[in-house]
């Protein structure tokens, strides 16, 4: 049971990130095509995201180890 739980949480987060940082990736795509004169300013704000977001499947990592060595 604790391997179906591991692999829930690390499933769960990687795909969730992954949706995520499409999503921020194609936004920043398109604010850039709209206002090419502010590059600078989304590319900055895009990186900071797909930071924040891939902290998610790292976190599921960790929760997946904690689940399976708890037992």
């Amino acid at each position: 049971m604790e391997f179906l739980a591991a692999a829930i949480a690390v499933g769960l987060g990687a795909i969730g990130a992954g949706f995520g940082n499409g999503m921020i990736v194609s936004r920043t795509v398109e604010g850039i095509s709209r206002q090419p004169e502010a590059r600078g300013a989304l590319q900055t704000t895009m990186f900071i995201g797909v930071g924040i977001v891939e902290v998610v499947p790292l976190i599921g990592v960790v929760l997946g180890f904690l689940m399976f060595f708890q037992a």
